[in-house]
Formats: structure tokens, C-alpha cells, sequence
């Protein structure tokens, strides 16, 4: 009798520890019923928030969607971790993963842009407003998870001021033509982008680019005839198409390809965790994309074809030649360095990781919206585009036609183009290859 008694307490015991283990233990949730719209909402209000401001000629509003993404992801990832967190190492703990990412968007958006507080406040209220717990759980687990990225980025440098030299006059270095580029005179932009931390390269120059081809040589020559031939405001040989796609690929990066991943994550009924993973890396590779391709502009300090064309009797080329009034596609030349081009660059690490984190890889076809877009530099009259799509057939398409658009734009040179989409691959490799991987 006594040990049958014995037996029963025993398991009693066994029972008893059981169930306090599995009440104390993570509560496990359906990842799957969790969808992206919260994400959604929050990265078009910021990047609207931050055109507004200062029309996306400062890192300011990707390096708040950038962190905005990063805080999301980390904290729902301390809910429910199926992939390694960026910055927020906290302990896994179950709470609602809507408000979580609510909070977590509003505690960031509100500490980059203080003076928009009621709109970010009537953002989280509708994120919130029909969810009756959990809310103080995940209100400590998002401000933990922003305030972690918002803490590592404190002193990124993304603001930091230009420090150029101008240098003489002479065949390949970039020189001053504020009457095409509409700034001030000694203006130079970029420079001090080439400065800022990156968010996960190990240092702005991590991928150098080879140096652009000599000016006497043939390489230089034919890409020299041929964006003075494809580039120029009136030509026959260009396209109305290749016309089409060089206005067309005006828009950022940030605020195209950001808009492109809001419509494919519904497209493609991802869930929270993967749509979060799959804005976080992207935009921290268009982040990194500028960093590491202003680093190599800096460091080649390459001409423009607007200038390249109107000094060539003095390249010490014989087989170019001048033309002193030669112009552009859309009649102006952003004035910083042309090699490589940040544009192909960034949009094309951008494209590497959607091939990615979309599931699908990279023989994907997807239709690209772009309503209108700057008819010459920025603060110009807008341009409506028709038709406003363009189709592809992969993403790697679409990162190369990104870059070949600045050629028939006029604005760069076919190596320019091509480095920068070599440039951004690589970039966007990187980031999927060593950031936010999967829990095996």
C-alpha cells in the first residue's frame, strides 16, 4: 500500500512540474495568421513623411525606415524566433506581435521626426485600438527592441558635413558645372555619405570597385560615343522605349523599391515575420548600397559625360570629340562624381535581396509602378509617366535596367552603370548571405 502511495505522489509530482514548465514556457503562436498590413501602412507613412520634409536628398527618412524595420523584426523575432535578430538580443517572450510591431514603428518614427507626433499617434491607435491584452507586454518588448537600434546608430555620422577638394582641370577628374546642376557654386554632394556607418558592411569601402578605363583607351572611347549618342536630349538612335525607361527610373531607390515591396508582401500573402526580414534587409542594403558606392565615387573622383563631351578636345584622346553644346536627356547633371553609379548600385542590391526574402528567387514576374517623376533635378515640375509600369521577368532585370537607364538618361557612362549593378549584387549578396538568417 505504502508504495503504491508512493507511486501516485510520484506522479502526481511528475504531473505537477509538467504543467508548471509548460506554463512558464514561451507560448507558441500561429505565425502564419499574423499578415503584413501594420508593416505596410507604417513604411508608406514614413517615406511620405520623409519626402515632405527634405525630398529624400538626405539619408534621413531611409535611415528611419531602415531602423524602423530592424526594431520590428528583432522584437517580433523575441515572440516567436524564427530568424537571428539584428540588434535586439532579449528573451523570448509571447505577447500580440500587431501591437508589437506598432509600437515598435511609433517609438522610432516618433524620435526621427518628433514634430509629426499626432500623426504617428493616430498611426499606432489604429494598430491598437481593437486589441484588449497584451498591450503593456508588447509596448516594454517594442521600445526595448527600438530604443536597442536607435542606441547602436546614436553617432552613425548620417548627417555628417561634405569635405571635398576641388582639383584642377584635367582629362577624367570630376569638375564643377553648377549651371547644369542648378546648386550653388563649390556645391558638392554626397560627400559626407561616403562617411556614414553602414548598417552591415564592415567599413564604407568593404567592396572597391576596379578603376574606370583610362581616357586614351578603347573602352573609354566607346563609352564615350555612345552615351553622347543615346544621351542627349534629341536623338534618333535612342529609342521611345529606352527614352520611356530613362525618365521612368528618375524615382529613388527608397521610395520606388520600397513601394515595389509593399505590393509584392501582399502579392504574395507573406506573413509578419517574413514580410519584416524581407523590408529590414532590403532597405539596410539600399542604406549600405549608397554608403559603400559614394566611398568609391569619392575615392575615383570620376567626370561626368556632360562634362567629359564639352572638354574633350582637351582628353588627350584623338579619337573623341567635343561638342560645346551637348546636353542631356532631361537637361541636368547631379553633381557629385559619376563612377560608379549610386543609382544602379543601390537599386540593384535592393533587387537582390526581394529575390531572396520573397521566396520566389530570382526568374520572377512582377509589374513596377512609377507615376511621375522629377522632369529635370530635384525641386523641378513633375513629369507624369505614360504608361506608369514596366514589366519584368526577373529581379536582376530590373537591378540591370535600373542601370542602364542613367546612360540613356545622359547622366553616366556605360562602365559607371555596369559597376554600380556589379557593385550593388554584391551588396545585396552580402547583406542576405550574413544578416537576419534563418533559425535552423
Amino acid at each position: 500500500m505504502n508504495k503504491s502511495i508512493q507511486s501516485f505522489h510520484k506522479l502526481l509530482c511528475i504531473i505537477f512540474f509538467t504543467l508548471l514548465l509548460q506554463a512558464c514556457a514561451p507560448q507558441k503562436i500561429s505565425v502564419a495568421k499574423y499578415t503584413p498590413e501594420v508593416l505596410i501602412s507604417w513604411n508608406q507613412k514614413i517615406m511620405e513623411i520623409a519626402i515632405e520634409e527634405d525630398g529624400l536628398l538626405t539619408l534621413k527618412g531611409l535611415r528611419t525606415v531602415t531602423m524602423m524595420h530592424i526594431a520590428i523584426h528583432d522584437a517580433l523575432n523575441s515572440i516567436a524566433p524564427l530568424y537571428n535578430t539584428y540588434a535586439y538580443k532579449g528573451e523570448e517572450i509571447y505577447t500580440e506581435p500587431i501591437a508589437t510591431a506598432a509600437y515598435a514603428a511609433y517609438t522610432v518614427a516618433v524620435r526621427q521626426y518628433p514634430d509629426k507626433k499626432s500623426v504617428f499617434e493616430a498611426e499606432l491607435h489604429k494598430w491598437i485600438k481593437n486589441i484588449k491584452d497584451e498591450n503593456a507586454t508588447s509596448k516594454t518588448l517594442a521600445e526595448a527592441s527600438a530604443l536597442n537600434i536607435l542606441n547602436k546608430r546614436n553617432k552613425d555620422a548620417w548627417n555628417g558635413e561634405a569635405d571635398y577638394t576641388w582639383h584642377p582641370m584635367a582629362p577624367g577628374v570630376y569638375a564643377e558645372f553648377n549651371e547644369h546642376s542648378g546648386t550653388p557654386v563649390g556645391f558638392i554632394f554626397g560627400s559626407g555619405w561616403a562617411k556614414a556607418e553602414p548598417f552591415m558592411l564592415p567599413a564604407q569601402n568593404y567592396f572597391r570597385s576596379p578603376p574606370p578605363p583610362e581616357i586614351k583607351s578603347d573602352a573609354y572611347t566607346k563609352a564615350f560615343n555612345e552615351v553622347k549618342a543615346v544621351g542627349s536630349t534629341q536623338n534618333p538612335t535612342r529609342t521611345s522605349d529606352q527614352t520611356h525607361l530613362a525618365m521612368w527610373w528618375k524615382d529613388f531607390v527608397e521610395n520606388s523599391h520600397n513601394r515595389l515591396a509593399r505590393q509584392l508582401v501582399l502579392k504574395e500573402n507573406l506573413n509578419l515575420w517574413e514580410a519584416s526580414r524581407l523590408f529590414a534587409l532590403m532597405n539596410m542594403a539600399v542604406y549600405d548600397a549608397y554608403i559603400n558606392v559614394f566611398d568609391n565615387k569619392f575615392h575615383y573622383n570620376h567626370w561626368r559625360p556632360y562634362t567629359a563631351i564639352r572638354w574633350a578636345e582637351n582628353d588627350e584622346n584623338p579619337d573623341t570629340h567635343a561638342d560645346l553644346e551637348w546636353n542631356n536627356l532631361h537637361q541636368h547633371t547631379y553633381p557629385f562624381p559619376s563612377y560608379p553609379s549610386a543609382h544602379g548600385t543601390a537599386s540593384s542590391a535592393a533587387m537582390k535581396t526581394l529575390a531572396n526574402t520573397l521566396g520566389k528567387g530570382d526568374n520572377y514576374s512582377f509589374v513596377m509602378i512609377t507615376e511621375e517623376v522629377d522632369s529635370a533635378g530635384p525641386f523641378s515640375e513633375k513629369v507624369q509617366m505614360a504608361p506608369s509600369t514596366r514589366s519584368f521577368n526577373s529581379f536582376s532585370e530590373a537591378g540591370l535596367e535600373a542601370s542602364m537607364s542613367r546612360v540613356y538618361l545622359g547622366i553616366h557612362f556605360r562602365y559607371d552603370s555596369e559597376e554600380g549593378n556589379s557593385l550593388g549584387t554584391k551588396i545585396g549578396g552580402y547583406a542576405i548571405e550574413n544578416f537576419m538568417t534563418p533559425i535552423k
